[in-house]
């Protein structure tokens, strides 16, 4: 008699690619999930295709970082080269998909290049990230998913896209990114610190207003966006509802690392069963109203299912 089903196609699974890197390294405040090598994400993705997961969603971590993030776009940056052996490896049988923006790959760990304030040039941080789509799409991304929350982001990417002649590449937007706190275990994963101890309040949505995300969905879409994402997840349930009364394009949902990060501690303590707890969240957030829940769970929830 249940009303929602939560399957193992619903799920995204988010891996972590580092460049120079022989085996797999674990990441502390994630626990199961790791720093993969070139040969060990091919492993893992073979495996998690085994289960049924359809799609993954790459983040890179270069060797070298520069003020621009021009590792970001170049042809042997580790997404790249990381995009190149899947697609290799699966061919068309799983949706590959990229995260796009600029924040692993600067020196200064913002999501794109500063201007003389310190702050992010809005305009010409979107340039690069068409040369990023581009580079992507090239290396055979399916999707591309811009994170910076830029203005005018998506049609910078679509118009790039289009004129190299990849109109079939998609882009999931970031649409409803809010400056969380949950994100500290995914700076980890990626080696970025903000520098100056700066934040990205000025460019993220602040998490007191709802309103905002959905203006925020509408200039996504009418720029060209063909999926769009809630991030976080649990604490956003509402915003995911409401987008879905709203929209009619595939919605997705991102539970973060710290929503993650906090049932796996819980867990460990024995506080809670924390596999019964995370089928429980992902339900809620596939009952709100997503269709797609990228999670760190998608390796364990498969093998549940």
């Amino acid at each position: 008699m249940a009303e929602t089903r939560l399957g193992v196609d619903d799920l995204i699974a988010p891996l972590f690619v580092r460049e120079g890197i022989e085996r797999p390294e674990p990441i502390v405040s994630l626990p199961g999930v790791m720093q993969h090598s070139r040969a060990s994400l091919r492993q893992e993705v073979a495996e998690l295709r085994s289960l049924g997961i359809s799609a993954v969603i790459l983040f890179g971590v270069p060797a070298h970082k520069d003020p621009e993030g021009s590792q970001a776009w170049a042809t042997d940056g580790i997404v790249q080269v990381a995009l190149r052996d899947l697609r290799d490896d699966v061919g068309d049988d799983l949706v590959l998909m990229a995260d796009l923006c600029l924040d692993e790959y600067t020196s200064h760990g913002h999501c794109g290049v500063l201007d003389d304030r310190g702050q992010p040039d809005n305009d010409a941080t979107i340039e690069l990230y068409g040369q990023v789509a581009v580079a992507q799409a090239e290396a055979g991304a399916s999707i591309v998913a811009p994170s910076g929350m830029m203005d005018g982001q998506v049609l910078a990417i679509r118009e790039a896209l289009d004129d190299e002649g990849f109109d079939e590449v998609a882009v999931m937007a970031y649409a409803a990114k809010y400056a969380s706190a949950l994100y500290g275990p995914f700076r980890d994963a990626v080696d970025v610190t903000i520098e100056g101890g700066g934040d990205r309040k000025g460019y993220q949505q602040d998490y007191r207003n709802a309103r905002e995300a959905l203006e925020e969905i509408r200039f996504d879409l009418a720029e060209g966006a063909d999926l769009v994402m809630v991030k976080p997840a649990l604490a956003y349930l509402d915003i995911i509802s409401r987008a879905r009364a709203e929209v009619d394009v595939p919605l997705a949902a991102y539970h973060v690392s710290g929503e993650y990060a906090m049932i796996k501690a819980a867990a460990e303590r024995g506080w809670i069963d924390g596999d019964a707890v995370a089928l429980e969240h992902l339900t809620a957030i596939k009952r709100a109203g997503a269709d797609l829940i990228l999670t760190y769970l998608a390796r364990d929830v498969a093998e549940a299912l």
